[in-house]
């Protein structure tokens, strides 16, 4: 018996073995780490040599840049969005732009030269841009001449990789590897390895319980187990090491140096100018008027002029600024507001030609009224200004630029822009309800007023803010279910109120007059009534928004009386 136990025991043994074995194996394959690595091209989703990863501010692009003869490129729309949106590319002229506060600087696209409005020249050695099939391509070291940004780039260990931060960038959360450790797809031990990632500083980008995404100092991302990182604390990042910077100047602006009373004279013709006289003697505490001399003529940035020199003198001698006018709706020539500003020639003739009327005349401003602007070719408007600032700031001539109360569809004007280039910008605080309108309202409610003013100061300086109000009203017809409209100054719409019967009471929710009437035939008449009262109202909120000051459209359509509430907010 005792004979027969021995081979029992062994096999026990044996099992008990290859149990321990067994165990073993399954322990060390959970708990070991996998040595599989990730096809680095297919993990960053590159299709093409000529692709590079790009990580920007701490973030994994969708977007790749560029990778051409060893340097990187960055999408310009990219561009547009996420490093400066002063770059502009001239797609008609096939050039590349950035406008600084005191000069202009262009690089033809595919070549290596930057020219500047000032007469320096500078070959980069590489294109500062370049054209793949209907996209541009910009240089990220041309980039960096002008914008504020750095990056550091890296063409070995895998795929070509740029890491770039911009002025937005603000804080990175940097730890310490104490070792060379793997860095991984996904959090785990089983997941493929990205690359390894050397001992020194290391991003972490997002933490978990026990693993976190990081970004390596060898310019790859992926996860790293937590108890592998030291000393996490966040680190204000720098990006204005000024290497190879161009020398741009800051943005300067003039200004009145008290509040801004600026009234549009309507000048109709060359006569027109002869009104200017009674004007002035009329309209109490005016230090600007703006005449309606300038229209654009044709697509070649040529221009038409009742500009005198009578009038600046009557308007100096009253101690008035002449803030001059252009447009692009009066000449009746016409013009393509699109051809004029999205080429280079005609901008540029264009500013000339106000350059020279300026010399001529003497007068203290340019005032911009382009109107209907699209957004298909408002990066091109917003050039025109940039370009136009540089012109007037050089020749100490004060830009003012009026634009549409702030709303969603007419963001692509972007007064944040404005507001940085231009010494004053000017919202028409009106037509809140106009001639093609498909309910009867007032054209300019307190309301309205208030919510223009409140949303234009989220982007433009209370210091560079004015506000235009409106010396006219509307009444409002319907009749046969038809409504119309039309437009009536205030020194001409008691007659109309009297004919029509209507009987005015006021209104607290517009801070206006409210009135109708329905006439024998039927009509049904409604106004909103601009007056002293209803303007007084407005400029008390400009007065608690602590903006520039005011304007008016327009000088000659007013009430002897408007100019006594208007001189008190000027004596505020």
């Amino acid at each position: 018996m005792k004979k027969k136990i021995k081979p029992v025991i062994f096999i026990i043994a044996l099992i008990i073995l290859f149990g321990l074995i067994y165990a073993g194996q399954l322990a060390f394959e959970r708990f070991s780490y996998t040595k599989e690595r990730v096809d680095l091209n297919e993990y960053y989703g590159l299709t093409d040599p000529t692709q590079a990863v790009l990580i920007l501010n701490d973030k994994l692009m969708e977007e790749k840049a560029g990778y051409y003869n060893d340097r990187y490129y960055l999408d310009y729309d990219l561009v547009q969005t996420d490093i400066s949106n002063r770059f502009y590319y001239g797609a008609d002229d096939g050039i590349l732009i950035y406008t600084g506060p005191n000069a202009i600087y262009t690089a033809t696209v595919g070549e290596n030269t930057i020219t500047s409005s000032a007469g320096d020249s500078e070959d980069l050695g590489f294109p500062a841009s370049l054209l793949e099939g209907d996209k541009l391509y910009v240089s990220v070291d041309y980039l960096k001449k002008f914008a504020s940004m750095k990056y550091e780039s890296f063409a070995d260990e895998g795929p070509a990789r740029i890491r770039i931060y911009t002025a937005a960038a603000g804080e990175s959360q940097n730890g310490t590897l104490k070792k060379d450790i793997a860095i991984r797809k996904l959090g785990g031990r089983k997941s493929e390895v990205v690359t390894e990632a050397p001992a020194g500083t290391v991003t972490v980008i997002e933490e978990m319980e026990e693993w976190s995404r990081v970004i390596s100092s060898n310019g790859h991302i992926g996860y790293v187990e937590n108890k592998h990182i030291k000393d996490v604390a966040p680190v204000v990042v720098s990006v204005d090491d000024g290497e190879g910077k161009v020398a741009l100047g800051e943005y300067t602006s003039m200004s009145l140096g008290s509040k801004v009373n600026m009234g549009f004279h309507p000048i109709g013709g060359i006569q027109g100018n002869e009104t200017v006289s009674g004007i002035l003697a009329q309209a109490k505490s005016l230090n600007v008027i703006s005449p309606t001399w300038f229209s654009l003529d044709g697509n070649e940035g040529n221009i038409s002029s009742y500009a005198t020199h009578d009038y600046v003198t009557a308007a100096h001698a009253a101690g008035v600024q002449v803030w001059a006018a252009v447009d692009n709706f009066n000449n009746p020539n016409g013009c393509d507001t699109e051809a004029v500003v999205s080429h280079a020639a005609s901008r540029a003739n264009l500013i000339a030609n106000l350059m020279a009327q300026q010399a001529e005349f003497g007068f203290d401003g340019i005032n911009v009224d382009f109107e209907l602007i699209d957004e298909s070719y408002s990066r091109s408007y917003l050039e025109f200004l940039r370009e136009l600032s540089v012109a007037c700031r050089q020749n100490q001539i004060v830009l003012s630029v009026d634009d549409y109360v702030p709303m969603d569809f007419n963001d692509h004007y972007d007064l944040t822009e404005q507001g940085i280039v231009c010494d004053y910008v000017i919202i028409m605080g009106y037509d809140e309800h106009y001639s093609g309108s498909s309910e009867a309202g007032s054209v300019a409610s307190i309301g309205y007023v208030e919510s223009g003013i409140q949303k234009a100061l989220e982007q433009v300086p209370a210091e560079k803010l004015v506000n235009s109000v409106p010396f006219y009203t509307r009444l409002w017809t319907t009749s046969g279910g038809e409504l119309s409209s039309k437009a009536f100054h205030m020194d001409g719409v008691a007659n109309v109120i009297s004919e029509k019967g209507i009987e005015l009471k006021w209104d607290e929710n517009t801070c206006q007059y409210y009135g109708e009437a329905t006439a024998e035939n039927g009509d049904f008449y409604q106004i909103w009534n601009e007056d002293a009262r209803s303007l007084e109202a407005k400029l008390n909120v400009m007065q608690s928004a602590g903006i520039a000051g005011v304007a008016e459209w327009a000088l000659g359509f007013e009430t002897a009386d408007v100019w006594d509430v208007i001189a008190e907010y000027m004596a505020k």
